[in-house]
């Protein structure tokens, strides 16, 4: 029976994948949520003798119903193949006590490649089944790595356009250089003048925007998105979360049926809700550890019960985690209500007037295998280099959070649970902070992004990545900026829209 989509603030039901994916974000503000999740028709014994490719159609087939085997085939053999470095994609690495789940092999370095290079197959896909006769414009904030991986994907597809606002100086030198040098006809970036949080919301405003809706139909245009409010993006990160577990069985790490904990480092909740996915597809995923940043909101709410996103923004070597509304969240929480639209719709409503929300004791109850956990600059620092100097394997800040909290967690619990870290972005990509963390300030004081990235691959003994080797030369071609509330204007200028 083919599974249908609904908003989780109750404006739109019966919605297939392919018109979800189309339009990314539910007419009423909500998101766009499977009506079940559906269970493997595979056993983790027969999936674990096959590739990526293999995994992401087994998986990807059970959400996306609408879409027949050679159209979602296709999008697969296009997304992964010699764009990522290493033939198995996501490979598992074992380090400190712990599998740390390499995300970071496409062309961008970072785990949004894992989505980002099939979402622009799965919609061009789905424009031509809708019979949509509009070039799609993808709108997109990023906190520094969906811009680039979104970019790359969409760059020069036909029928698409793709905006991205990031937050001037909000994101590592690398990703601003990644961003601002992209190639495509098609592309745009803007650097807004505000932080991550300013970025989402104006992006959800002008997705809102009624008036500015109806003046981009007459000019023959439709908004979509990239970000992980779109089920496109969200459901292919379910694949790899499936893929280790397989990985592990087939390397006889684990038994067959015996539970792992996953720990993810957390900004906007997508990477984690995947795995939350993974576990109710059938895979046996015991705790999910969500682990923060300074901005530990999730941590709070995780603690609390409350989600409370006033107070300050903090900006950290961890910028892709530097966020304080954390979208996906949102479609956790309409599952904690027993899928009751109008309970979250009021909880998002608060959240929007009111900065905050509290969710119900059986809420709670129903949230019981998240465990949320956060760790300081210092503390990150001190655990990149304790693994570096420890084992030899280099890992960057984002990771090096979730690998403290794993350590806490350890430390708290005693729970010696097998356990993958999603490893989330190329140490590269935030070299000045990863060869500070293992050479101290000294090593970093007065260098330019480059040098530092070749000192950090002497020390590491590791190669530069290309993604990193080819901004040496790259010409600089968006300079556009401008402030939060000129977002609709400048996206109006982009299109040509008078």
């Amino acid at each position: 029976m083919a599974l249908s989509y609904e908003s989780t603030r109750g404006g739109q039901k019966g919605v297939t994948a392919s018109q979800a994916i189309l339009k990314g974000l539910a007419e009423d503000g909500g998101l766009f949520m499977p009506t079940e999740i559906p269970k493997l028709d595979k056993t983790l014994e027969q999936l674990a003798g096959m590739t990526y490719q293999e995994t992401a159609y087994e998986v990807m087939k059970l959400f996306l119903t609408d879409y027949t085997e050679e159209e979602l085939k296709s999008c697969i053999a296009n997304a992964y193949d010699d764009k990522f470095d290493t033939e198995e994609i996501a490979p598992l690495a074992k380090a400190d006590g712990a599998y740390f789940l390499e995300l970071y092999h496409g062309s961008t370095i970072a785990f949004k490649d894992m989505a980002l290079s099939i979402l622009p197959h799965l919609m061009t896909t789905a424009a031509k089944k809708n019979h949509a006769d509009k070039e799609i414009v993808i709108l997109t904030a990023t906190s520094g790595d969906t811009g680039k991986a979104a970019m790359a994907g969409f760059a020069d597809v036909p029928g698409t356009r793709i905006i991205v606002f990031y937050p001037k100086g909000g994101v590592s030198k690398v990703q601003e250089l990644q961003m601002r040098t992209q190639k495509g006809d098609n592309t745009s970036v803007v650097a807004i003048h505000g932080n991550f949080d300013d970025a989402q919301t104006g992006v959800k405003k002008l997705f809102g925007n009624k008036e500015l809706e109806k003046e981009m139909a007459e000019a023959g245009f439709q908004f979509s998105s990239a970000n992980s409010i779109n089920i496109g993006r969200l459901v292919p990160q379910v694949v790899y979360y499936v893929y280790a577990y397989a990985k592990l069985l087939e390397n006889e790490q684990i038994e067959n049926g015996e539970e792992i904990n996953v720990v993810v480092p957390t900004g906007n909740f997508g990477n984690i809700l995947a795995a939350y996915f993974a576990k109710h597809m059938g895979v046996p995923i015991k705790t999910l550890i969500c682990a923060s940043n300074d901005n530990k909101v999730l941590y709070d709410f995780f603690t609390t019960g409350t989600y409370d996103r006033k107070r300050e923004f903090i900006l950290t070597n961890s910028p892709s985690m530097d966020i304080l509304i954390s979208s996906n969240l949102e479609r956790l929480i309409y599952l904690s209500t027993g899928c009751d639209a109008a309970a979250d719709a009021a909880l998002m409503k608060d959240l929007s007037e009111k900065g905050s929300y509290t969710v119900t004791e059986s809420m709670r109850q129903f949230m019981s295998d998240f465990r949320g956990g956060f760790a300081t600059e210092a503390q990150n620092e001190a655990t990149i280099s304790k693994i570096f100097e420890d084992t030899g394997y280099l890992i960057d800040t984002h990771t090096g959070v979730a690998a403290t909290v794993y350590n806490a967690y350890k430390a708290e619990t005693g729970d010696q649970t097998k356990t993958v870290i999603a490893s989330t972005a190329s140490p590269y990509k935030f070299s000045h902070s990863v060869l500070e963390a293992i050479k101290g300030k000294s090593a970093v004081e007065g260098k330019d992004e480059f040098a530092v990235v070749d000192e950090l691959s002497e020390v590491s003994g590791t190669p530069v990545p290309k993604a990193v080797e080819e901004l040496r030369s790259a010409v600089i071609r968006h300079n556009t900026e401008c402030d939060v509330d000129k977002m609709g204007e400048t996206v109006k200028n982009i299109l040509g829209i008078a």
